[in-house]
């Protein structure tokens, strides 16, 4: 209970600097600094205006200028149209539902538009969401306050005040496709009463192995509810379940727009269900009668006043109507539906108040926070996890909170839990020289690769120099690659090394066009800092034989690459300094993401003499030169 209390304090004070950071970033900056930063477009313009899900009005806007530009805008976040002549115009409230580079619909809590929408000099800001810190809180005050129900045997499970109940395991159960370690996690689910876990490491089909359990837990209950606070990683689950002709309702806004996992959201299934066209009609006629009462919005007689009432009031009377069909279309998607798939927050919305379930899953399970977790654990009846505590742990702002233990997630406590966890052994991603040293220092070397991946290279040849190693590590020690802070970010770059990697990744590329294999190849360029990410951006795309070749080349910081795989993945860790200073590279769990990414080739850029004080960089260095993979950046300096 004591850490239960505690995590409540520790997320109130994560909320106040999540809080005091968002802020701090709008007072500090103008319009157009906000705009840079992607937290404000403006000028926008309304495109379409609509009566949507519920009575409120949802409206289409675009940017009319700063096409294109990045944004932090996403869907499900809320945002606030506001007007930049008015200056007592209040701002509306809304949350972001559909979204293109330039486009984004609104979803408003109201029923008619302002008079100064007509005016012009529109824009939207992003505004600071409360709602995840709420849930969170509501979650960990019913888990704290449980007493002599399903919740408090769960609490007391997860926090070893008992122990955890299985039944008999089912030895018959083999499901085709899945290897032998697969299998066991399956039945271990299976055969649960309070939790399981599938520990998956990097490459070992923890997603696959997931969508089967799911598959094999559906054949004895009606409905079962899925999370992960990545929107990716459930619309991940939800395309691969429809693949297996689950019928699932993806609740909350897909990151991915792909046709599986928008056909199963909320929307398209009301939008396809047979009496839909009835609530169009609906909908039509109050739009009219809103459209007629608008015609009185600027006369002020008593005669008009009245009028417009009474159109407002028809209007009212007839969404009433079209409310009430939709309630029923949305209530019999719900009741429909095998799988409900939705983030944690979503899990708790207004439409999931009364439902309970026998099982969750909960995915990505070791990046989500503690408190998080309980929000879709308080509403069932048993918890099944999947993840890998060897991975990206969830993001903590405030440094007091992290330090005080909020970092540490329910994933990682339930891990030293004895009997509840399988590991998958084999992985179908790598070359084993890529897997070996992080199955050394974070799998107990317990992790196999398998046949198919196992001594595959990008060319056996030996005049393939670049191409016919797995790893390599390239020392940039006493090359003077210094690196440079960014005052304003304090993000680092190191424009040399940066160049480098440029140039290895030319050679690299020339060398493999030139061979007899023509299997089309990804390439992934990684590095811990964003400064360094832009700035080896700029030079690829400046780089005219790097644009013409067949692949995109895609650079990002390590949680861009979560969960995805290339071909070729290059590493610029790009510390270099004298006090021997490496920061955020401490985090050895976030390296351990960049170092599982490639499939066939791994480069590796640092300076020897910076890293080699940390001891993992240093076993690292050791293990490149044990395989004989290690050579200095003098070879590639001309």
């Amino acid at each position: 209970m004591e850490r239960l209390q505690l995590l409540r304090k520790l997320l109130k004070i994560e909320r106040d600097e999540d809080f005091l950071q968002y802020k701090e970033h709008f007072s500090r900056n103008n319009l157009t600094h906000r705009k840079q930063n992607g937290v404000t477009w403006y000028p926008i313009n309304i495109s379409n205006t609509e009566i949507g899900l519920g009575e409120y009005i949802s409206i289409e806007v675009e940017r009319t200028t700063n096409h294109n530009e990045p944004h932090q805008f996403s869907g499900g976040k809320i945002a606030a149209l506001f007007s930049n002549i008015h200056s007592d115009a209040q701002p509306i409230n809304g949350t972001i539902k559909v979204l293109g580079p330039n486009k984004l619909r609104l979803t408003l809590n109201i029923d008619e538009l302002p008079d100064w929408c007509d005016d012009g000099k529109l824009g939207i800001n992003l505004l600071f969401d409360e709602t995840s810190y709420k849930e969170m809180d509501i979650a960990l005050e019913k888990v704290i306050n449980a007493s002599n129900n399903r919740l408090a045997a769960l609490r007391d499970v997860m926090y070893k005040v008992k122990p955890p109940q299985f039944d008999t395991l089912k030895d018959g159960l083999q499901i085709t496709g899945l290897n032998q370690s697969q299998n066991n996690a399956v039945k271990k689910i299976l055969a649960a009463k309070d939790i399981a876990i599938i520990h998956g490491p990097p490459g070992t089909g923890k997603t696959t192995t997931l969508v089967q359990a799911i598959c094999e837990v559906l054949k004895t209950e009606k409905q079962v509810l899925v999370c992960s606070s990545s929107n990716t990683a459930v619309d991940l689950l939800t395309e691969k379940l429809h693949r297996e002709k689950i019928s699932v309702l993806r609740l909350g806004n897909p990151a991915r727009i792909s046709e599986e996992v928008l056909m199963n959201t909320l929307d398209a299934k009301v939008a396809s269900h047979d009496s839909f066209k009835e609530i169009k009609n609906y909908r039509k006629t109050a739009e009219e009668y809103f459209r007629m009462a608008g015609k009185y919005k600027r006369t002020f007689g008593k005669e008009e006043r009245e009028q417009r009432q009474l159109f407002y009031k028809e209007a009212r009377k007839i969404l009433q109507e079209a409310r009430t069909l939709e309630d029923y279309i949305v209530l019999e998607q719900f009741s429909k539906a095998q799988v409900i798939a939705c983030t944690p927050v979503v899990s708790a919305g207004r439409m999931m108040r009364d439902k309970q379930f026998s099982t969750v899953f909960i995915d990505e399970a070791a990046q989500a926070l503690e408190p998080m977790c309980w929000i879709p654990i308080s509403r069932s009846e048993r918890v099944i996890f999947a993840g890998d505590h060897f991975q990206l742990p969830p993001t903590v702002k405030s440094k007091k909170a992290e330090a005080e233990g909020l970092k540490e997630t329910l994933f990682e406590r339930t891990m030293e839990i004895e009997n509840v966890s399988v590991m998958l052994n084999t992985q179908y991603r790598m070359h084993q020289d890529i897997m070996n040293f992080s199955n050394d220092q974070f799998y107990g070397g317990n992790l196999l690769a398998d046949i198919s991946v196992k001594n595959t290279l990008m060319s056996n040849s030996s005049d393939d120099t670049l191409l016919n190693s797995a790893v390599t590590f390239i020392d940039t020690a006493g090359c003077g690659y210094n690196e440079i802070i960014n005052p304003e970010s304090l993000s680092i770059s190191n424009p040399e090394e940066a160049a480098l990697l440029v140039s290895h990744l030319k050679l690299l590329l020339t060398q493999y066009t030139q061979t007899e294999n023509k299997q089309p190849i990804s390439v992934g360029v990684i590095s811990p800092y964003k400064e360094q990410v832009q700035y080896i951006n700029t030079l690829i795309a400046a780089d005219e034989e790097l644009q013409n070749f067949p692949t995109k080349i895609v650079v990002k910081t390590i949680d861009g690459f979560q969960g995805q795989e290339r071909t070729v993945i290059y590493i610029s860790l790009a510390r270099s300094n004298d006090s021997k200073e490496i920061g955020f590279l401490n985090d050895i769990r976030r390296m351990n993401v960049a170092l599982t990414r490639a499939k066939q080739r791994l480069v590796v850029i640092g300076d020897s003499a910076t890293l080699a004080n940390h001891p993992f960089y240093k076993s690292f260095i050791d293990y490149s030169e044990s395989i004989n993979a290690y050579v200095s950046a003098w070879e590639f300096i001309h």
